[in-house]
């Protein structure tokens, strides 16, 4: 089975270790793994990283690439519970797109008796509920690219090469898909903490938008600002780490499961 997650760099036992958190971090449209491994030199004591790859994206670049968010979400379940269960503390990150699909994830998570599920950790996202006005996923590809770049306030400099564009457009239109089509698979709420993260400058996601997370969970919900736009995560990995072991640390963790 091909792994959800790149070769670790982690002890065999993850799940083992109770006084361990566990991050399960979900990339956004066009993103693989990779954009998280320099996350790893900066993870605090006591949190292992562990990035999800999705299909259509480097060692599973000939997969095709999930359209349906609860479809991906049920195929990282699966591939993830097994190494989830038995210990660690378990929390999900998601950015963007990583946002919906952390959502779809954490809701599977959170019914499994045998994963110490804690909290859910949203950026740059509205909630769950509010549907995309603006859609790009079906325009010509130049068309495309432009409304992305307007719609994400980034553009991965590989899109600047022909080659490596055409390679890159059917994944990125993939992902692009699912977050606009996007509507939550269930109408129960988590019981989970939520953090609901944005960038101080984020054009695209206003604080109010942040904030309708809310509605997605009868637990806490914090909203915490970091410097920076929609794509404030690529500059500072580690004030993004720092902060959100923070918030674990406010979280249920004393609370049996």
């Amino acid at each position: 089975m091909t792994a959800a997650f790149p070769p670790p760099d982690r002890d065999s036992a993850l799940a083992a270790d109770r006084t361990r958190t566990v991050l399960v971090l979900v990339p956004f449209a066009g993103a693989g793994a990779s954009f998280f491994k320099p996350w790893q030199a900066h993870a605090p004591q006591g949190i292992q990283v562990l990035p999800v790859q999705l299909p259509g994206r480097e060692e599973r670049f000939t997969e095709p690439a999930y359209t349906d968010a609860a479809a991906a979400a049920d195929e990282v379940y699966a591939r993830l519970s097994g190494e989830l269960r038995g210990g660690a503390r378990v929390a999900v990150f998601g950015h963007s797109m990583g946002a919906v699909l952390g959502f779809e994830l954490a809701h599977r998570l959170e019914a499994d008796a045998g994963v110490r599920f804690e909290r859910l950790v949203v950026s740059g996202a509205p909630g769950p509920w509010t549907g995309r006005t603006e859609h790009a996923h079906a325009l010509s590809d130049d068309d495309f690219l432009a409304r992305v770049r307007v719609f994400a306030g980034y553009a991965h400099p590989a899109l600047e090469n022909a080659e490596m564009r055409e390679l890159l457009l059917p994944t990125l239109r993939a992902d692009v898909r699912l977050h606009e089509t996007y509507a939550p698979s269930t109408d129960r709420l988590l019981s989970v903490p939520v953090t609901s993260l944005r960038g101080r400058d984020d054009e695209l996601v206003s604080a109010f938008q942040a904030a309708q997370w809310s509605v997605a969970t009868t637990g806490k919900l914090t909203t915490p600002e970091l410097p920076g736009g929609h794509m404030y995560l690529t500059e500072n990995a580690a004030t993004v780490l720092e902060l959100i072991a923070a918030e674990l640390g406010t979280g249920r963790e004393a609370e049996p499961r």
